[in-house]
């Protein structure tokens, strides 16, 4: 198989370790085959890899609601006791969410993760959020967004590391590329961003943007209906677990907290078979 310039191995050994929250864990993108109900990006950027160089090892520490202080404290020495040799971050969109957030003093933080991942020698993955237009009621977070991409984009370019830079994508406009909360990606958002990040990295897939017909047009009383129900189903709920201090993810382990050989043909779902019948 061919070898990728920004994926050397170590002595033959290749190892991907995704860290993060719910948007590396795969939420938005549901199979109940997979660990937490779950698939994602990672899960097929993991595979691709495996395809295209048999291999691949893959650890996904991420676990849905982490702040990024969760993330330092849970998911890095983890993560480098691996010894990785491709590691993906996304951090700090739950606490950009939160109220009262230093900007500042989270991007530092986010600095210090950052070259701690580098410092490892291995490529490095990090990404920018996206401007996700989906009620004024979170307006105000738009410039706290903002920030976070222009630090990210200064920190990759100091540490060397590969960026995905989200909030580029003009492909995520669609509503379609999203789950019916509105802050996840759906399975089409979660493909075309492993393709992105597979892209980002010179490795080959498959990966095709949907070619939908446009969306259809509501009317007011059909948009003004829809709103409530996310603001009743999504928003409210949201805003209940920070009051309470409780979080989607408290109860959640990792997906996949040890690295695992990805089988070349059929992926993980040949692993996950193996394991079910004890094969």
């Amino acid at each position: 198989m061919g070898s990728f310039a920004l994926l050397p191995d170590r002595g033959g050994r290749r190892v991907f370790v995704a860290l993060g929250d719910s948007f590396t864990e795969g939420v938005g993108d549901y199979d109940p085959r997979f660990p937490n109900g779950v698939r994602g990006w990672a899960d097929r950027v993991a595979e691709k890899l495996a395809k295209a160089q048999p291999g691949w090892e893959y650890a996904n520490l991420a676990i849905r609601s982490k702040r990024l202080r969760h993330i330092m404290a849970e998911q890095l020495g983890p993560a480098l006791a691996m010894e990785p040799t491709l590691i993906t971050l996304y951090a700090g969109g739950n606490d950009i969410l939160d109220f009262g957030t230093d900007i500042e003093a989270l991007m530092q933080d986010y600095e210090t993760l950052v070259a701690a991942l580098a410092g490892s020698g291995a490529t490095v993955v990090l990404f920018t959020g996206f401007d996700v237009k989906v009620s004024a009621l979170l307006e105000p977070l738009k410039k706290r967004n903002a920030v976070y991409n222009q630090r990210v984009r200064g920190i990759a370019a100091r540490h060397g590391a590969v960026l995905v830079d989200y909030w580029c994508f003009d492909a995520f406009h669609d509503p379609r590329m999203w789950d019916s909360d509105r802050l996840h990606m759906s399975k089409a958002g979660h493909k075309y961003l492993a393709g992105q990040v597979l892209d980002h990295l010179g490795v080959p897939h498959t990966f095709q943007p949907k070619e939908w017909e446009p969306p259809v047009k509501v009317g007011l009383r059909e948009w003004e209906r829809r709103q409530r129900r996310w603001v009743h189903d999504w928003v409210l709920p949201l805003f209940g677990r920070k009051l309470r201090g409780v979080t989607l993810g408290d109860s959640l382990q990792p997906r996949w907290p040890e690295p695992v050989k990805v089988p070349r043909k059929r992926g993980l779902k040949k692993l996950l078979q193996a394991q079910r019948t004890g094969g």
